[in-house]
């Protein structure tokens, strides 16, 4: 092959190349612009060449380049130096840039070649799995501590109750029991926050209707917005269902919309809007947490402070907080963002310093039409009769629980094990099983409900637990027909799933199978 024939092979490899090859002169001058920086910077060549290089340089790293300038002028090469550049359109690219010398005929530097390679989607590659890293790792951390703290606030808000119902004619000391459960709520807020931004919290998505769901959480929203803060709603007529856990969406709108109203101390306006929404390709691939299909959208809305671009990659992590000391635990934005990816959506933040702040929900649609639900609500304790095996390692938790069920009337008999409990269950007949999920031993909950069932199959099953394990929960989601009451629990929720379950049940073991 003749050198003309190599040298046009080489000018078309260097056009057609995926990377941007541009050669520029010593003072930045830039003299050829290959279709590979067409494509990534934006500008045709006539655009480009015999302009300077500090059109695709941000201000801010406009340093940078001149002292890269200076060192390819003493001969220096730059292998892979990673940094910023600017398209037309003002979007900044994070490359990988390689920089050599060029030489004229006499060795006389008088230029030098620059290859640029995007490296934006494999930084995003990145910075996704560390964060999904870090999440496997505070989940399993979180999972053993709340466990075993949640455990501890079981005793602590059980015994705290008992001992109100026994001191009604003393209110000294109802006081003091009102300032220790006051400590045990909010340990028990905290580790419900720890819980959903690790992806641990026992999630029932049903089709949810969430305008509606929207309206009752504004109106629980007026309550406590100062008079400073004007409340808007834009609901959108007509809009599918959306699968999610219909408690947890309005806990998670209460912290976004609680979270704009302390970003506007001075006062301003709160939106929370509703919408459909799709992605097309080009937002998926610059977003790749963003899913696929149609999804309905939630947005929360401020014209406060705004969050600085610094700042805007960390407020999703667990006790990250701006506001001064004691007015947050930075666990409110973490949570949602938890909660949000463990129902299967995406989360996005739109900010800018003093305009406001926007972030969007998007969860999936449902296939079905809403159910009905609402808020949950206080309903008159009431107890039983039945007969009410508890199974629960815990020796304190097993006695503050079958406490609980007799001081309710019913006849509970408790022990520690799934083997104790499968032979007294051959002696004895019981009604309703409320088991431990994890349990020293062989048998887990899940597994002694199951043999169970077998034997006797009209006996009604609820599980507790102090944070969602793979026996009871799949994808983030409790089984079909499981019953959970979650640790910490308070007397009047262990007397609404008891009575829940023996008055109307889940589905048995057969038709669970069937089910899943």
């Amino acid at each position: 092959m003749s050198d003309a024939s190599k040298n046009l092979l080489l000018l078309a490899a260097i056009e057609f190349s995926d990377d941007a090859i541009v050669t520029k002169r010593l003072d930045g001058t830039i003299t050829s612009w290959n279709k590979g920086a067409e494509r990534l910077f934006g500008f045709a060549p006539e655009e480009a060449i015999g302009a300077s290089i500090f059109l695709i340089v941000p201000e801010d790293r406009q340093d940078e380049e001149r002292r890269i300038l200076e060192r390819l002028s003493n001969g220096e090469h730059i292998e892979h130096f990673e940094t910023f550049r600017q398209s037309k359109a003002g979007r900044l690219i994070e490359v990988s840039i390689s920089v050599s010398p060029v030489r004229s005929s006499t060795g006389e530097i008088i230029g030098a070649t620059k290859i640029a390679r995007d490296i934006s989607r494999q930084k995003e590659d990145e910075r996704v799995l560390r964060q999904a890293q870090k999440l496997e790792a505070v989940g399993h951390l979180t999972g053993g501590v709340a466990h075993d703290f949640n455990n501890i606030l079981s005793v602590i808000t059980g015994t705290i109750e008992i001992l109100a119902d026994e001191l009604n004619d003393r209110p000294d000391l109802q006081a003091i029991v009102k300032l220790i459960d006051a400590a045990a709520t909010r340990g028990a807020e905290l580790t419900s926050r720890l819980l959903a931004f690790a992806r641990k919290q026992p999630l029932s998505p049903v089709a949810t209707d969430v305008n509606r769901l929207v309206e009752q959480t504004a109106d629980l929203l007026k309550r406590t917005l100062p008079e400073n803060i004007a409340l808007e709603i834009d609901l959108k007529a007509d809009i599918a269902a959306a699968m999610v856990d219909p408690d947890q969406l309005v806990t998670a709108v209460l912290n976004l919309a609680l979270n704009a109203r302390d970003a506007m101390p001075e006062g301003g306006k709160l939106m929370i809007e509703t919408g459909d929404a799709s992605f097309d390709a080009d937002y998926l691939t610059e977003n790749p947490e963003a899913i696929p299909g149609q999804q309905l959208m939630i947005a929360v809305s401020d014209n406060g402070d705004g969050i600085p671009k610094a700042i805007q990659g960390r407020i999703f992590d667990p006790f990250f907080t701006t506001k001064a000391t004691g007015r947050g635990s930075g666990l409110g934005l973490s949570m949602v963002h938890g909660f949000v990816k463990q129902s299967g959506g995406y989360i996005k933040v739109y900010s800018e310093i003093g305009v406001g702040t926007t972030i969007k929900i998007y969860l999936p649609q449902a296939e079905d039409a809403a159910e009905e639900v609402a808020l949950r609500s206080s309903s008159p304790i009431v107890g039983g009769h039945e007969d009410v095996l508890v199974v629960e390692d815990d020796e304190l938790v097993r006695e503050t629980t079958t406490r609980q069920l007799q001081s309710l009337g019913y006849h509970a008999l408790a022990v520690a094990n799934a083997s104790d409990a499968l032979a007294l269950l051959a002696r004895d007949r019981f009604a309703l099983l409320l088991t431990d999920v994890v349990m020293p031993g062989t048998m887990n909950g899940r597994q002694l409900a199951d043999e169970a069932q077998r034997s006797f199959p009209e006996l009604k099953v609820v599980f507790m637990s102090g944070y969602t394990e793979n026996a009871i929960i799949h994808h983030g989601r409790l089984d079909p027909g499981t019953l959970l009451l979650s640790k910490p629990f308070r007397k009047a929720d262990l007397a609404r799933i008891i009575r829940r379950a023996l008055d109307h049940g889940p589905p048995q073991a057969a038709e669970r199978k069937a089910l899943g």
